[in-house]
């Protein structure tokens, strides 16, 4: 905490250094000093070995010593619900992070994470942004603030992992669960409790009932950081079929970089969309068929159309709040109106 405090009144490099950045080191061009930036991730360690720091490293590699990405985890620096105004004042430089998490003063915030139901697979996430219109209204929002956003993907879906069984909605009664702020105010007219913890804090508190469960990730993510050791089921049943994340940087520094350097971090931001995109599909259905430390558990779908429908009641609430979450709304039911017009594989049901 001390370290944490002291880089946001000082914001020195030698601090950060201090602090245990990953980087990977390259000679300066032409001896002049790298650019160098301060990334925080919403991801623990053990995470971030897949959701970011593979490609944080590709790219200083290949930026040969003209830049340098220093890589923080999740609260290393400044907690996660701060991290959107660190940026935006330029006490960091970049972020990898949903809106909702990161608390960002947007009309798209809600959106970020697991907005209910809006997505049922992972390609859901970029099709939206990138054919249906997303991509625009989110740097538009964020330009407004000062932020770049550089580019969005998705992650895994979001189900609840617990001590005990779920079968039923009544079972969700009373459950003290890990979430992101959005999916805990919709879960919450099902008796769930959103509990907000410090992500490295979440495997203790579970184990010690402070929390019932969490419902924060997939399958995947729950045996990679830890928390198949400390929860016995899970459900079946997801809130949203994948999570929206972005990259994001203080405006005036990314405006400072010369553009074969901007190409280049957006090729490796696409890199880690790409890699996650596989890993996620594939972890999910692997250690819902081979995993040993969580029994599976289902809510009929009869039952679970209840939670389906409350979540379209949801949308058009969020869209009476404003214009900019009435066109993101309408965006959402455009998309998944064209999906099961489709058919199948797009919709199965």
């Amino acid at each position: 905490m001390t370290n944490r405090r002291d880089f946001l009144k000082k914001a020195g490099v030698g601090t950060v250094a201090a602090a245990g950045a990953t980087t990977l080191a390259a000679p300066a061009v032409h001896g002049q000093s790298p650019i160098k930036w301060r990334l925080q991730t919403y991801a623990g360690p053990a995470l971030a070995e897949h959701v970011i720091k593979p490609h944080i490293d590709a790219f200083n590699k290949a930026a040969n010593g003209e830049m340098v990405i220093e890589l923080y985890t999740a609260d290393q620096l400044v907690p996660t619900g701060e991290l959107f105004r660190a940026m935006q004042q330029g006490t960091i430089d970049a972020v990898q992070s949903d809106d909702d998490s990161m608390a960002s003063p947007t009309e798209v915030t809600v959106f970020g994470g697991y907005f209910p139901f809006a997505s049922r697979y992972s390609l859901d996430v970029p099709v939206l942004f990138n054919q249906y219109g997303l991509k625009e209204i989110w740097e538009e929002e964020y330009a407004k603030v000062g932020v770049k956003h550089i580019s969005a993907g998705s992650w895994d879906p979001c189900h609840f992992a617990t001590k005990d069984p779920i079968r039923s909605l009544k079972d969700l009664e009373g459950k003290r669960v890990f979430t992101f702020p959005t999916a805990g105010r919709f879960m919450s007219q099902f008796g769930v409790v959103p509990v907000t913890l410090p992500w490295e804090d979440i495997e203790v508190a579970v184990q010690t009932g402070e929390l019932d469960g969490i419902a924060w990730s997939g399958i995947t993510e729950d045996y990679t950081v830890g928390w198949a050791d400390v929860t016995n089921y899970f459900l079946t049943n997801n809130i949203s079929g994948a999570w929206a994340g972005s990259f994001f940087a203080n405006q005036e520094r990314w405006n400072e970089l010369p553009d074969h350097l901007k190409t280049m971090l957006q090729l490796a931001m696409d890199a880690s969309h790409y890699y996650r995109q596989w890993w996620y599909w594939g972890g999910e259905a692997n250690l819902r068929v081979n995993g040993t430390k969580m029994e599976l558990t289902t809510i009929p779908d009869a039952e679970w159309e209840t939670v389906e429908g409350a979540a379209m009641a949801f949308w058009d609430e969020i869209a009476a709040e404003s214009p900019v979450k009435a066109k993101v709304v309408e965006i959402f039911k455009k998309y998944n109106q064209d999906m099961k017009k489709a058919g199948r594989p797009y919709r199965y049901s």
